[in-house]
């Protein structure tokens, strides 16, 4: 992998570090971490961010009954607070991450769509991160999963906060398997010879296999994603226990690659008569975070936050590889065509499962109907590890722990929900939630299974929903209605209020330019990439 050369020092540095502590996983300290005079058990709180990826609202059994495979995630419903009005804080996972690891929206982050395997750069540096935050006020931090944030130099995961990195560095189907898994259209494996012709889908990337790291080191190329819960599972164990035996709190921000598509062939060829890749994922995602509840039970049970949502709602138009959006399912854009989900800014695209578990702090079997979003994640850690946040900016999240302990029901009243690819210019911020009300100023339709993609289409005065009484977002309040006239000042004037905000805030920009001498690459003399490795 190569790194630009402002941080070829800073990268040398550490990679000594890391070479001679990590032989052995969390055999002694993490480097940056000083443990003298801390090795007592500190008050503070551990965190365990459980990130899904494309997963649907409706895929979740205690929210939507039409599937049986959450039991783990179920019974954590009853254990602990089940949200049914959260939302990921855009519709596409670049965005939707960033917005999680700071509070802010992407029009103040910088982070406005995805970055790319030949993305120059990420996360713009000037924004702090949750891991660093944390960090600072002595926790241990480990990413374990997706990142997609930026791999190029001091964008690396390794310098943004965290002490221990084990994942990929953008989504699984970014880069060419020997186990491609489920897919539509259906992606081949890594070309083993120059001499080999395929004729592969656009969508497919055969160039580059697909990396997976540990801190800055890429153990294998291509990932083997047959295994690769497996690992996740066992590192995030490793993580929590090495963090428990040093008594110090800690954070996990675990990113699964569950469920976006490559499906993983979880299940023998011979054995599918009830053919069910999605299922049978969703099944394997529910027993991973069903592991890590149960070794949070078993080492850190009344000190430890759980909390588990997703990036964004499902990838429509991989038809029976997508999940489902339950009874969100915007039909005014669907008669007009296109997906309603992921990407767009309609119910089925940011509203997503949540569940906060904390044994004996957050009350057992409680469903909240507050307004809330993964904007609140960044602003209530900070506050229960009783930090600060960082100064000279703006934060569009809040601290919701209040509403965690059953001692509030104050959320937001007012949400935005940023353009995510399906219609206007990226980031922008033309939907929004007020109480009740959904208004949007452009519409526009992903592409949906069938193919079709609804038309971006501008709306002035805006289409405004009640989805106390539509929550299919099927038929827009009558323009000359009452209610329409009420609410419609109160919208102008959130929106204005929000961009006149932004306009004075300290913003970042990100650096979206491509240069593929950037690509991680273990073995450039290998057609694809391709590395030997017994992980």
């Amino acid at each position: 992998m190569k790194f630009g050369l402002d941080a070829m020092g800073i990268l040398f540095i550490k990679a000594l570090v890391l070479v001679t502590c990590l032989v052995g996983l969390f055999s002694c300290h993490h480097p940056g971490i000083s443990l003298g005079g801390k090795e007592s058990r500190s008050p503070k709180p551990n965190f365990i961010i459980i990130l899904a990826d494309d997963i649907g609202w409706g895929d979740l059994g205690a929210n939507w009954n039409k599937r049986k495979d959450t039991p783990n995630l179920d019974r954590m419903a009853t254990e602990g607070m089940r949200f049914i009005d959260f939302h990921s804080a855009a519709s596409t996972c670049s965005p939707s991450r960033a917005s999680l690891l700071t509070g802010r929206l992407g029009l103040r982050n910088g982070v406005t769509h995805n970055f790319a395997v030949t993305s120059v750069g990420g996360l713009p540096l000037n924004e702090t991160t949750l891991a660093e935050v944390l960090k600072e006020a002595g926790y241990l931090t480990a990413v374990i999963g997706k990142w997609h944030l930026g791999h190029n130099g001091l964008h690396h995961p390794s310098f943004r906060g965290f002490d221990y990195y084990f994942g990929i560095p953008y989504s699984h189907d970014m880069g060419c398997t020997d186990t491609p898994g489920y897919n539509l259209p259906p992606c081949p494996p890594c070309p083993q010879h120059s001499t080999t012709t395929s004729s592969h889908p656009r969508e497919c990337y055969s160039e580059v296999a697909l990396p997976l790291f540990e801190n800055l080191t890429i153990i294998q190329q291509p990932v083997n994603l047959t295994t690769l819960a497996t690992k996740y599972a066992e590192k995030a164990i490793q993580f929590i226990n090495y963090a428990s035996r040093r008594g110090h709190p800690f954070f996990l921000y675990l990113a699964l690659a569950h469920m976006h598509v490559p499906l993983v062939r979880t299940e023998p060829p011979y054995n599918l008569s009830y053919q069910d890749p999605y299922g049978a994922n969703l099944r394997q995602m529910d027993a991973l975070v069903g592991q890590i509840k149960a070794e949070v039970d078993s080492t850190a049970r009344e000190n430890t936050l759980l909390w588990f949502t997703g990036d964004n709602g499902p990838w429509s138009e991989k038809c029976e590889f997508a999940g489902s959006v339950g009874p969100y399912t915007g039909m005014w854009q669907r008669k007009r065509d296109g997906s309603s989900a992921k990407q767009t800014t309609w119910e089925g695209g940011h509203r997503v499962p949540t569940i906060a578990y904390w044994a004996g702090k957050i009350p057992a079997n409680v469903t909240s109907h507050v307004l809330l979003s993964a904007l609140d994640i960044f602003p209530t850690l900070v506050s229960l590890a009783n930090a600060s946040l960082p100064p000279h900016r703006r934060f569009d999240g809040v601290d919701i722990s209040e509403v965690l302990f059953g001692q509030s029901n104050k959320g937001h009243e007012v949400l935005f929900h940023p353009n995510s690819g399906a219609a206007g210019k990226y980031g922008n911020l033309q939907a929004l939630r007020l109480n009740q009300y959904k208004a949007f100023y452009v519409t526009g339709g992903a592409k949906a299974c069938d193919g079709s993609i609804g038309q971006e289409e501008h709306h002035h005065p805006p289409l405004i929903f009640n989805l106390q009484h539509d929550i299919q977002e099927q038929k827009p309040l009558d323009i000359k209605s009452a209610e329409y006239h009420a609410v419609l000042p109160m919208i102008s004037q959130a929106l204005l209020g929000i961009l006149q905000d932004i306009a004075t805030d300290n913003v970042s920009i990100a650096d979206y330019s491509h240069d593929p001498a950037v690509t991680p690459c273990c073995n450039p003399q290998h057609l694809v990439c391709c590395c030997q490795s017994p992980y």
